[in-house]
This record gives structure tokens, C-alpha cells and sequence, in this order.
């Protein structure tokens, strides 16, 4: 299989901020190599996804699928394991957050779509496409402060899914505006999946994930509890969630892995 996502026991430990530690403690923990202590907001995950394939992350609040996603973005570096991906990112996570409000929409364009790695050319064959799809035609002379969120959240879509990564990293966006305006987001992420682009998508709209992920996995307190098809991974989450499977909870960790500078 051609491989655009391998994780490798990847670990992420998160510690808290400003605990009081005697400067002796420090460095003798720096010397040591011993870590603060915190929790594992991921525990020693491995999965690999070929390419062209899309691959659902579930998992209840907190399960790290923000934080896996993180890391396959690069936005944040694993304590312990490796990840490699193949191929150009796209990212679809917190829409907009490089959009300046005192810039008109033609300008946040050209800025989003830098941040995304477009090409100026690239920016400037798109940009009539971009505009069309998120239906700000006749808007985009204007400042950004004058958009909606509802237009500011359909241009930075649009910025994205042009941008045509080969691997593309979805956060929970699949609601952007009104219904109709969500089917053609869905069928665009469709067709980008149809010209060979790699999907992670997080989302808690399933009637979405199914078209576009044939794969899930599922993530309970940092841990991968299942891999797998898609409709098997989902149909195990959704019997754990309303409890027809009370057996798995014993399976499971109740709470995160802690981990301390004796460990």
C-alpha cells in the first residue's frame, strides 16, 4: 500500500502550566532525564493510511482527536514516537485564524492562500473559483469586518479546498453555513478524495463521515481503542456511548494516563 500517514507510538504529554518546582528539582530532573509531572493526551498511537484513502477520528471530548490532528499537522511535536506524512498538507482547522479584519476580502484570500502553500500563481488561477464557491461574489472589495462570520467562515473553506493538498486535515468544520452551502462542501471534499487526496476528518456529523471515510478509528482518553472500518468503528463508539456495550467500559481507562518525574 502507498502510504500517505504512518504514526508510530506516538505519545503527547501535556503538563501544567506554572507548577512550582525548586531550581534544584529542575535540573536535576534535566540531568536525570525524568519529566514533570502531566498526562498522556495521546498513549502510544499507531496507525498507517494509504493514499487516497479518508479516515474517520472519533472519540468523546478530550480523547486527543484534536491533538492528533495537531500533530499531523506539525503544529505540535510528539514526546515520544515518529509520524510521517507523504505529500502536501491542507489543513481545515480553525478556519480563518490568518485572516486580518482591516484587509478586504480579495487580500485575505491571497494572504490565507500563502499560509496554506499556494503559489501566487496558483493563488491568482483560483482566486475567480475560490470566490465563486464560497458566493462572496460582489463582497470581496470590502474590509473583512464587514463580512459575516457565516462569510468569513464560507471564504476560508473555499481558500482551503482549492488549495487541492494531497493530504487534507479536517477539525469539525463540516457545518459551515446553511444546508445547501454544507452539501457542496461535501461533495467538493468528495471529489478532492476522488482525485487521490488523503482525508482525516474530525467531526461529530456522521451522516457526512461515511461518504468520505471508508476507515475509523477511535480514541478513549489518548488510547486507540479500535481500528478499522469505518461503519464497525462507528456502530462500537455509538453502542459504548448509550451503553448496549457496558462490557467495554471495563476495557477502558477511566481517566488519562498520568505520568510523574519518578516514572
Amino acid at each position: 500500500m502507498d502510504e500517505a500517514i504512518r504514526a508510530e507510538n506516538v505519545s503527547v504529554i501535556y503538563r501544567p502550566r506554572g507548577s512550582r518546582r525548586l531550581l534544584r528539582q529542575y535540573l536535576q530532573d534535566r540531568l536525570t532525564g525524568r519529566q514533570a509531572e502531566g498526562f498522556y493526551a495521546l498513549h502510544d498511537v499507531s496507525f498507517s493510511l494509504g493514499r487516497g484513502e479518508g479516515l474517520a477520528v472519533l472519540g468523546a471530548n478530550g480523547a486527543g482527536k484534536s491533538t492528533l490532528l495537531a500533530v499531523l499537522a506539525g503544529l505540535l511535536t510528539p514526546d515520544s514516537g515518529r509520524v510521517a506524512v507523504d505529500g502536501r498538507m491542507s489543513t481545515l482547522m480553525e478556519l480563518g485564524s490568518g485572516f486580518h479584519p482591516d484587509l478586504t476580502g480579495w487580500e485575505n484570500l491571497r494572504l490565507y492562500g500563502a499560509i496554506l502553500g499556494m503559489s501566487r500563481l496558483e493563488v491568482r488561477d483560483r482566486a475567480d473559483k475560490i470566490v465563486e464557491f464560497a458566493e462572496l461574489q460582489g463582497y470581496m472589495d470590502q474590509p473583512l469586518r464587514t463580512f459575516s462570520s457565516g462569510m468569513v467562515l464560507r471564504l476560508a473553506f473555499s481558500v482551503a479546498v482549492h488549495a487541492e493538498g494531497d493530504v487534507i486535515l479536517i477539525d469539525e468544520i463540516l457545518a459551515v453555513g446553511d444546508a445547501a452551502f454544507q452539501k457542496k462542501c461535501h461533495r467538493r471534499l468528495l471529489e478532492l478524495r476522488e482525485k487521490g487526496a488523503t482525508l482525516v476528518c474530525v467531526s461529530h456529523v456522521s451522516a457526512m463521515l461515511e461518504p468520505l471515510c471508508g476507515r475509523g478509528i477511535w480514541l478513549h482518553h489518548g488510547r486507540l481503542v479500535r481500528n478499522g472500518p469505518y461503519r464497525e468503528v462507528a456502530a462500537a463508539f455509538t453502542d459504548f456511548i448509550s451503553g448496549e456495550n457496558r462490557h467495554l467500559w471495563d476495557a477502558l481507562p477511566d481517566a488519562p494516563v498520568r505520568t510523574s518525574a519518578g516514572s
